[in-house]
């Protein structure tokens, strides 16, 4: 058993739900799709998330820009309809400023089935009068007070040969055509960047800005935990079982340092960089997410999942239920073990209490909301790694009365695992809509109740923590 300790009485700190401010989903034409929106709105309703970050709104599928008979041409429409369905979910747009219009674009190299072009501008004064007249057009629809809440970055991955054909400097120099464009039609308007994978740059582009002048309003990059121990493709648990338990806080600590007190957004991060990893699906994952986003909550002021859903066509769509893709939601929308995660750390209250106690897979977090303590406990480690189940005992101080029934919820291998249950059914591809029914009934967390028990001034209270698992408990009327 491992003990951990809290006096509720004690002043706390405050905990900002940073892993709701921003959420991410794979390409702009998703946003077209009823049940993507039905998706992205029940994150919002469920999860808390308040905006979502996509690729490609500037792409050839999503018509924003071409040139007819010797003529730049502009074309809106779809952009606004996508933007359009995000606020009237009750979100704000991301905008993350990609892919070149191949209109635009110096050469021919793409991305992604839907041929995202990578290449920098051929003429950059193109570039940039595409960029004031999308950005004015987006103001004048939205109006300016609206606009100012949205964040515009840069580009995406512009440090990886797959997502930019260019140099580092060439990068640079679209970071100033685009945030000069931009801030041309309103200063208040929000834009930051590298937008890089794995921590990089953000020095670099620090030390560029500052010494041309240009503003950075925040700073955007991305991380997965297997980003250090090989490439994409490499094998997954070999990846995962060579890092260290803390490996995205310690890393988000650096990036948070070398941006100098500006606002640090994570507009990708996730349990692996694998679009086809079994954990994804599993209580593993659910136990990583909590730790993680709880981990970094206090440093950064955006730490965006990737992605929301299954609905996901990066490489291709995939239609089978659980096929380890990045997703919450799979493409039936039924909630994954992390989504439940998610669901369960949005109930944590926005004050954090000093807890006092340290277990090798066992992490404690509790909170204040209104009159109660929520308190949210993982139990976690990557492949590999040691772990086994655990008994926690919570112990709290000084607390009067009769000690309060605990309502306990739960992601492990027994609840809010839909993929167990679709392993059970025999792996249908195509599940009929009476097993999808059952396998949203299987996502549910599982809910009980505890007693707790008086030592002295102190109130105990003992849960059961499975290995991978999650479990918020709710303390009424003692905070």
């Amino acid at each position: 058993m491992t003990e951990f300790h809290c006096d509720p009485s004690r002043a706390g700190t405050p905990l900002p739900h940073a892993w709701e401010a921003v959420i991410g989903s794979g390409h702009a034409t998703l946003a077209l799709r009823r049940d993507w929106l039905a998706q992205l709105t029940r994150c919002h309703d469920e999860l808390g998330v308040q905006a979502v970050r996509f690729h490609g709104i500037l792409s050839d599928d999503v018509g924003t820009f071409t040139v007819q008979q010797g003529q730049d041409v502009d074309s809106f429409h779809n952009a606004f309809l996508i933007y359009d369905g995000i606020l009237a979910a009750g979100l704000t747009p991301f905008v993350e400023l990609s892919f070149m219009p191949r209109a635009l674009a110096r050469g021919d190299t793409t991305v992604f089935h839907y041929a995202g072009n990578v290449t920098p501008p051929a003429d950059p004064d193109r570039w940039a009068d595409l960029i004031r007249r999308f950005v004015s057009a987006l103001v004048a629809r939205y109006g300016a007070e609206e606009v100012r809440r949205w964040h515009f970055e840069v580009w995406n991955e512009p440090n990886l040969p797959a997502f930019w054909d260019g140099t580092q400097a060439e990068y640079f120099d679209l970071y100033r055509w685009t945030v000069q464009a931009i801030k041309g039609v309103d200063p208040d308007l929000r834009v930051g960047g590298p937008a890089t994978a794995n921590d990089e740059w953000v020095e670099d582009f620090l030390r560029y800005t500052t010494g041309a002048g240009l503003p950075v309003d925040f700073v955007t990059t991305h991380h997965y935990p297997t980003d250090a121990f090989g490439k994409p493709g490499d094998d997954t648990e070999k990846q995962l079982a060579a890092g260290e338990r803390n490996v995205l806080r310690q890393r988000t600590q650096d990036t948070v340092r070398h941006a100098e007190g500006r606002p640090v957004f994570y507009t990708e991060w996730s349990t692996s960089s694998n679009p086809f990893f079994w954990r994804h699906d599993t209580p593993y994952a659910a136990a990583f997410v909590a730790k993680a986003c709880l981990d970094v909550a206090s440093l950064v002021a955006g730490y965006a999942y990737w992605t929301f859903s299954d609905l996901f066509e990066e490489n291709y769509f995939s239609s089978a239920p659980f096929h380890g893709g990045f997703g919450l939601l799979t493409i039936h929308g039924v909630a994954k073990p992390a989504y439940r995660a998610m669901q369960l750390l949005h109930g944590l209250g926005d004050t954090r209490l000093l807890v006092d106690g340290m277990h090798p897979t066992v992490d404690c977090t509790v909170t204040r909301r209104g009159g109660d303590l929520v308190v949210l406990l993982t139990n976690h480690a990557l492949p590999a790694h040691a772990i086994a189940d655990e008994t926690v005992r919570l112990r709290l101080a000084g607390v009067a009365g009769e000690p309060p029934a605990v309502t306990v919820e739960r992601v492990d291998a027994d609840h809010a695992n839909a993929r167990r249950a679709w392993e059970a059914m025999g792996e249908p591809a195509y599940p009929t809509p009476d097993q999808i029914d059952a396998l949203h009934a299987a996502s549910e967390l599982g809910r009980d109740t505890v007693g707790a028990a008086r030592d002295g001034a102190d109130v105990l209270i003992e849960v059961h923590l499975p290995a991978h698992s999650v479990v918020r408990l709710t303390i009424p009327g003692i905070a």
